[in-house]
């Protein structure tokens, strides 16, 4: 259950509450090209101005090499937010030091000044307590609301929650229910689908979920090396060869839930133009290589989805950027659309996915987080979330 203080437990008028945000947006030509994330987290900024605060905002974007670099600038996320608000929105080239000070000091109750990527301090990433004490020294209250980064103990998502009094943003609250309640006490059948490349980014959340969950269906490139631990060629198909171990172990201690394609779409290449062919699961030919899930796989899925009372999904189940390999991803997304199960879906790929056959309204819940997501069906504790006060 969700135990820690939010901002409705604390007074922030007349404060400047410094918020942890996730903006790590995709930016082009200096325009934000999905703004999720940023509008998920709205809500958090609506209240705390509407109760009179100074917000000051906070985040990473990409991964700059040691210091600033203009390409990861957070100056066009402050004119897209004040385009979605409507109202002009201040920005700091700095996130500590006397430009962020200054800035800091300027802004009124129900004024948002956005800092510069905090990324730009290589002392960020290493959680260096002097960081997070100036980041601290800049607002009286710290928020946050970057569900997408509670995973990682930086000086911006965990070590500032040591200096000032810390409390969740409702994005970090909604998120952690929706996950939380999804491990701890799913409405069963629990049914979890996983896609994407790798099996050894999942190893842990898919030994989590044979305990927890009442059927697991695989997709995506991790199909492959399971297929190939089962002793099937898999010709070109994408495989983990290092995995192999790990995947016989699952598939052992997993026997009756883990449920493998029965079916599969091949491509002669790895191209949006490749010749494809349906084919039972079997020996894949040379030269061909597996891109999807087939149609009798989507039926059975789909079937299993159906009767489900809780669907988490994290991963595609094929290659959705290529149209012609994107049918299994979108008839499992219509299938979790159609169930009347409380629907979780994390990752930004199987978010895209989701997005790309238009089906986000039908979804209970779609996370902001892909890595935090799934440490938290792996059922590991989020440095970010473990640093706030306790309600």
């Amino acid at each position: 259950m969700f135990n820690k203080k939010t901002i409705t437990d604390i007074d922030v008028k007349g404060k400047r509450v410094l918020v942890r945000v996730d903006y790590n947006v995709p930016i082009k030509d200096d325009k934000v090209t999905d703004d999720t994330r940023i509008v998920a987290a709205m809500p958090t900024l609506d209240y705390l101005v509407d109760q009179g605060a100074a917000v000051i905002l906070f985040s990473h974007l990409g991964r700059p090499k040691g210091g600033p670099d203009p390409k990861f600038s957070l100056k066009p996320i402050a004119a897209h937010l004040s385009g979605l608000l409507g109202r002009p929105v201040a920005f700091a080239e700095d996130c500590v030091g006397p430009i962020a000070e200054a800035a800091a000091r300027a802004i009124k109750p129900g004024e948002i000044l956005v800092l510069e990527n905090t990324r730009f301090h290589p002392e960020e990433e290493k959680n260096d307590p002097e960081l997070a004490k100036k980041m601290a020294s800049l607002a009286d209250i710290y928020v946050n609301d970057a569900f997408g980064s509670a995973h990682r103990a930086h000086a911006s998502t965990e070590g500032v929650a040591h200096f000032l009094p810390a409390v969740a943003g409702f994005l970090m609250e909604k998120e952690i229910k929706y996950l939380g309640q999804a491990i701890a006490n799913p409405k069963h059948p629990f049914v979890a689908i996983l896609g994407g490349a790798k099996i050894s980014d999942k190893i842990g959340v898919i030994r989590n979920l044979l305990i927890k969950a009442d059927q697991i269906l695989i997709g995506g490139g991790m199909a492959n090396t399971f297929f190939k631990a089962q002793g099937y060629p898999v010709g070109d198909s994408l495989c983990e060869e290092e995995a192999l171990d790990t995947a016989r172990q699952l598939l052992q201690s997993g026997t009756t839930h883990l449920r493998l394609p029965v079916d599969v779409v091949i491509g002669d290449r790895f191209d949006a133009e490749a010749e494809k062919k349906i084919m039972p699961m079997g020996p894949v030919p040379d030269g061909w290589r597996i891109l999807d899930i087939g149609p009798a796989t989507v039926v059975n899925f789909s079937k299993t989805l159906a009767g489900a009372g809780t669907i988490v999904w994290n991963g595609p189940m094929g290659v959705f950027e290529f149209p012609r390999f994107a049918e299994g991803t979108i008839g499992i997304a219509k299938a979790v659309a159609d169930s009347n199960a409380v629907s979780i879906i994390g990752g930004g790929d199987s978010v895209a996915a989701i997005n790309q056959a238009g089906l986000a309204g039908e979804i209970t819940h779609i996370s902001t987080g892909g890595g935090a997501s799934l440490e938290m069906l792996e059922g590991l504790d989020l440095p970010g979330l473990v640093a706030l006060q306790d309600k």
